[in-house]
């Protein structure tokens, strides 16, 4: 089965945090991340691009209405995605516990939500 994980953090707080601290944390997620693919059951995983660059569609009249940003307010907002291929829950979130956003970044509001995938589509 396969599982989507969302790496969530609250940009007040990471904002709020000196730059020193920003650096070292940070500093420390490629090693968590080359973990975590080293699993060889991590199929996808990126870091977001800066809200700012976000676009939202809406559907108003038949057609999409874009607007600027995240689709919802929220304290915290989605900063980067993975995909897990696993053979149970159990090890999915096994996988999913060794993404930085799951062992690191309290202070900058960090979690990881998974989610079981119904249908996966794949481009040939």
């Amino acid at each position: 089965m396969k599982y989507l994980g969302l790496a969530y953090y609250s940009p007040d707080q990471f904002a709020a945090m000196p730059p020193g601290d920003v650096l070292a944390l940070v500093s420390q997620c490629q090693p968590l991340d080359e973990k975590m693919r080293a699993t060889g059951k991590v199929r996808v995983s990126a870091s977001l691009g800066e809200q700012h660059s976000w676009v939202t569609l809406r559907p108003q009249g038949g057609t999409p209405r874009i607007s600027d940003g995240p689709y919802t307010e929220s304290k915290e907002v989605v900063g980067g995605l993975f995909i897990i291929e696993a053979d149970t829950r159990e090890e999915a979130i096994r996988i999913a516990s060794l993404h930085p956003a799951a062992q690191l970044g309290e202070e900058g509001g960090w979690a990881v939500q998974l989610i079981p995938m119904d249908t996966v589509y794949t481009a040939l």
